[in-house]
């Protein structure tokens, strides 16, 4: 398998994952800066090029894996499934539902395999709280509150209000819209750093019967990583999660089961999100696997994000 990995930021990343594969033959990473994608393709020992153009007109490319600023998403990928490839594309999927829409409609015309890079829904807690719901195991889920803090970690994500919902809560809302649906009620708050890097907001959105809490903060010193979690009240049981994590996203988690009948812990496997969900492009490339990650089931998620996004903008102003 060939694959053509755009941008150097996060693309890092996938690098790493890709690297560590025996099913991939060959990565070409594609960066506008000379001396960046040296680095990285020095890094992981991949060819690399400053020639979008040609890249993407590469019949051997199996994939095109987008890791370019969000603005450039709808472009790339439009033009790389015209071009005849598949796509990842990296999360978020567009900075505009008219973009996403695009995405999607030219999936469908060219019935290229896409794929958005919803890395949490791989993610072990996530999914024990996505079957504990909908096996409704614990009865209703009434409260959900998440919370994640982190340090300005990644080189061009200053994580300002203008830009806090789309590039750090995303995939929190897209656990929402997954467990509760569309919210009918909606409270936004925000605080920026004085210095003007960073920023932290508290999103509380109400369901007929439900409630979730939505927290992020880009304040924290460099030291302090990524730290976090969920906790989901269910009628008849509390499941609560914990994690902390570096650059990477990894790092030690818990998962607490709490009922009537007292407290456990809940092993979870410790796979990587992001390694899981490449593994899942790449298995539905095969033909091993029904793609999870559809650009359209991203949709719902978005929608709200950027509501959210457009009011902390507006307090911001």
């Amino acid at each position: 398998m060939k694959i053509a990995l755009l941008g150097t930021g996060f693309g890092q990343a996938h690098a790493a994952v890709y690297a560590g594969r025996d099913d991939v033959d060959e990565v070409v990473v594609f960066g506008r800066t000379p001396q960046k994608v040296a680095s990285i393709g020095e890094q992981f020992g991949f060819a690399t090029t400053t020639d979008l153009d040609t890249l993407l007109a590469d019949a051997s490319v199996d994939l095109v894996d987008i890791c370019l600023p969000t603005g450039l998403h709808a472009e790339v990928a439009i033009r790389a499934m015209q071009a005849g490839r598949d796509v990842l594309i990296e999360l978020p999927l567009a900075d505009t539902l008219a973009d996403a829409h695009r995405i999607v409609a030219t999936q469908q015309d060219t019935g290229r395999r896409a794929f958005v890079d919803m890395f949490s829904r791989f993610s072990p807690a996530d999914q024990h709280l996505r079957q504990a719901v909908a096996d409704q195991r614990h009865g209703p889920l009434q409260v959900l509150e998440i919370e994640t803090r982190t340090a300005l970690l990644w080189e061009g994500y200053d994580l300002g209000l203008s830009t806090l919902a789309m590039d750090m809560m995303h995939a929190d809302f897209d656990l929402v819209t997954a467990l509760l649906g569309r919210p009918d009620t909606m409270h936004v708050v925000g605080t920026e750093a004085l210095a003007g890097r960073g920023s932290a907001a508290t999103v509380t959105l109400g369901y007929p019967h439900a409630v979730a809490h939505c927290t992020g903060s880009a304040l924290m010193p460099q030291p302090y990583g990524v730290r976090g979690g969920w906790r989901a009240t269910f009628t008849d049981a509390v499941l609560e999660y914990a994690m902390r994590a570096g650059y990477t996203g990894q790092g030690p988690s818990s998962l607490t089961e709490c009922t009537a009948e007292g407290e456990r812990p809940i092993d979870l496997p410790t796979t990587s999100p992001y390694a899981a969900m490449i593994d899942h492009v790449l298995a539905c490339l095969a033909g091993r696997a029904d793609n999870l990650i559809e650009p359209d089931s991203a949709l719902a998620a978005l929608e709200l994000t950027l509501d959210i996004q457009d009011r902390l903008t507006q307090s911001a102003a």
